[in-house]
């Protein structure tokens, strides 16, 4: 094994599922934070591609700071429009030039901010609902020189920053999890009436689990109050029988708590989101890389999309830690937990972190110390394919909200 500075201890406390309070919190895709992730990463991505493609390597960017001002709107029974657009301003760094090559990033960045609206938003026109801007300045010159490095097969470190991981999740992240992606899936193809806002907050007293589901009804599906309240019933029901087939313990679900059916106060939209109502938004105020904020484990408060997958920490070790602590519960039997944390030093080599953390709870009747080996391994293994996380972002083949 080499000489990576690899710890593995038992976890201080106790595992998550044992916990008396657990709090899960998923903002959905067309959460206007989640929008802000959601273009910032698809943004970067397109980036990445295109230096590739352009000068074979990608260079340096970030495109991390993508904001939201959100609109207004008149909802309505049978169909309203957006009155005030939306605005939407990419902000962040890029490389314009290399060696003689001109890179036209802006442009680069308003193309990909439309093809992630007209995929992800049917219902958002480009141009007239929503109005996008983008702000590209050149990068700091040190940092352009750490992301640089020629020669180097691993990248060295944009930043002293940290990056944390768990596996595997708990029977209420699962849930949480899962009922936005399906809602946004394939529930919403059948039932086109749920837009792409939709949150989810689970809470879980000892074995009891509440999800509170606020859901964006899109009002040319709605003809009166009476199909409102079926579509919000429709959501109700489908969420209970999603959550029965992930957990035994007692769930209720409450959709759409702020409605008040006598004084005419739904939560109808337009487009299918809060954006073009009221709701501002921002890279990295809502979601983890693993899709969801999580108070009861440790946490990064760095935003993933959007930053540069070569070097940047922030990005690559969020990422990383999640995979390794899915490859070590997956791989090494005897673990209910495991938390990881990799920390990093600005200019080494992001393959060998100034510490790789992990915290285990094991099953009754094994000890840390039995099973200490093959956890380092596999960490000490993940690190050494560091860069195929940048691969794979690239790819689009991992989520970072």
């Amino acid at each position: 094994m080499s000489e990576r500075n690899i710890r593995v201890e038992p976890v201080d406390g106790r595992a998550v599922e044992d916990q008396e309070v657990e709090i899960v919190e998923r903002k959905g895709l067309g959460h206007p934070d989640s929008i802000c992730d959601g273009i910032a990463e698809h943004v970067s991505q397109a980036l990445a591609s295109e230096y590739i493609d352009r000068v074979g390597k990608v260079l340096h960017y970030n495109t991390d700071e993508t904001q939201l001002v959100a609109g207004t709107s008149a909802p309505a029974f049978g169909g309203g429009e957006v009155v005030d657009p939306i605005y939407l301003l990419i902000v962040g760094r890029a490389t314009k030039e290399y060696q003689g090559t001109k890179i036209p990033a802006e442009t680069i960045a308003l193309r990909a901010a439309r093809e992630y609206f007209e995929e992800h938003f049917p219902l958002i026109e480009f141009g007239t609902d929503v109005v996008v801007d983008v702000k590209l300045g050149e990068g700091s010159g040190d940092l352009q020189e750490v992301f640089g490095e020629e020669g180097r097969q691993v990248p060295m470190a944009n930043d002293t920053s940290y990056g944390v991981g768990h596996a595997p999740l708990s029977e209420t992240e699962r849930i949480v999890l899962q009922t936005e992606r399906r809602l946004n899936g394939d529930y919403s193809d059948e039932n086109p009436v749920v837009g792409q806002d939709v949150k989810v907050m689970g809470k879980r007293e000892g074995d009891a689990i509440d999800v509170t589901v606020a859901v964006a009804m899109v009002d040319r599906y709605v003809d009166d109050v009476d199909d409102y309240d079926d579509a919000v019933r429709g959501v109700r029901e489908f969420v209970t029988d999603l959550a029965g087939d992930v957990t035994d313990r007692e769930v209720n679900v409450h959709v759409n708590t702020a409605d008040d059916y006598e004084e005419g106060s739904i939560y109808l939209t337009t487009t299918g989101t809060s954006a073009e109502q009221g709701d501002d938004g921002s890279v990295g105020r809502g979601n983890r890389a693993n899709g969801l904020i999580t108070p009861n484990r440790s946490m990064s408060m760095e935003a993933t999309s959007g930053k540069n997958p070569v070097n940047h920490i922030g990005k690559i070790y969020n990422l990383l830690s999640t995979e390794i602590a899915k490859s070590v519960v997956e791989e090494v039997d005897g673990i209910r937990e495991i938390r990881i944390r990799l920390l990093s030093q600005i200019g080494q080599p992001i393959d060998n972190p100034h510490v790789a953390d992990a915290s285990l709870v094991t099953e009754e009747g094994v000890e840390v110390g039995d099973i200490e080996a093959e956890v380092s391994e596999i960490i000490d293994r993940d690190l050494a394919d560091v860069t195929s996380i940048t691969e794979q972002v690239i790819d689009g083949e991992l989520t970072t909200f």
